[in-house]
């Protein structure tokens, strides 16, 4: 009787690994540098008491689906070999330049583009002064060599999302924040303060009168800082990071996977704050947007897959 009971389960070990095996099989291998992140519920948008908080973040409950995150925001040298690979030239480079802040404030250079930022970059650096429409480019270009299928689907500026394809996207502000709070409920993922030793900001601003920090004037490496609980790095400050939403007020009730305006606006998203801007502009709740052929020296992004 014991000898059968092994064998048994042996052979339900079996098949359990059987079925594991070919679950495994049927999904698309998730590359080095991303994380897992969980489904489920958060309360999004900011407490009226939170210091700092603006109108537009509006509490309201938001359930999310399971999805995965890089750890890092996107780096120049992973650009590099995009733009290298395609032969792709960037919305700055082909429309006149970008927005950079010189003596005399902010200027627009001709020659200001990803390659040229008018700062020191290095190649684990984030990339920045990519439009919208750039972030689209290399997702669908990074699915392609992956063999997976892309997200997007591009004619001129409209672009609209293939929401069953299995590539990279962008990820939807709520996704962003609720990967940003990790569980958190705090202004940052840090708690009720966050220090330049933790994130990429401008320390001559400190929130609601803590301490001042260092200023550095220009992105650090990618995950210099402190991950969040979910092990992501940056989503407070170093880079503003592109969204896939449209900006608008939010909803007042609850919702499941929410993606913006239902069809079109003036803004995309762009969330996290920045090397250049306060620590108030860091929060996990704060919120910024642009138009999408616009392209700082502060703005990057960071990929999301299925």
């Amino acid at each position: 009787m014991k000898s059968n009971g092994v064998k048994l389960f042996c052979a339900a070990a079996l098949l359990l690994g059987r079925a594991l095996a070919a679950q495994s099989a049927s999904q698309p291998p998730v590359p080095d540098g991303f994380v897992r992140i969980p489904a489920g519920t958060f309360t999004m948008g900011s407490p009226a008491t939170e210091a700092a908080r603006a109108d537009d973040e509006v509490q309201h409950q938001v359930t999310v689906s399971g999805f995965y995150m890089g750890k890092y925001e996107v780096t120049v040298g992973e650009f590099r070999r995009f733009v290298n690979a395609a032969g792709y030239k960037t919305t700055a480079e082909t429309s006149g330049g970008g927005i950079v802040l010189t003596d005399k404030g902010w200027d627009w250079k001709r020659d200001a583009n990803w390659d040229n930022p008018y700062f020191s970059q290095g190649d684990n650096q984030p990339v920045v002064l990519v439009s919208w429409y750039d972030a689209v480019e290399y997702c669908n270009w990074r699915s392609r060599e992956e063999g997976l299928t892309p997200a997007y689907m591009r004619n001129g500026d409209n672009v609209t999302w293939n929401r069953g394809a299995n590539g990279y996207r962008l990820p939807t502000e709520a996704e962003w924040e609720y990967a940003c709070r990790a569980g958190t409920s705090g202004p940052f993922s840090t708690g009720s303060n966050i220090t330049t030793n933790q994130a990429n900001y401008n320390g001559n601003y400190p929130y609601n009168g803590n301490a001042k920090g260092e200023y550095r004037g220009k992105t650090w490496n990618v995950g210099n800082g402190t991950a969040n609980p979910w092990g992501l790095y940056d989503m407070h400050g170093n880079v503003y990071e592109w969204c896939w939403d449209w900006y608008g007020e939010y909803s007042g009730g609850a919702q499941t996977d929410p993606e913006g305006p239902a069809s079109s606006g003036t803004n995309r998203l762009k969330r996290g704050g920045s090397w250049f801007y306060d620590a108030q502009y860091v929060r996990s709740a704060d919120r910024s947007g642009s138009t999408p052929s616009n392209r700082f020296y502060y703005l990057g992004f960071r990929l999301v897959r299925p």
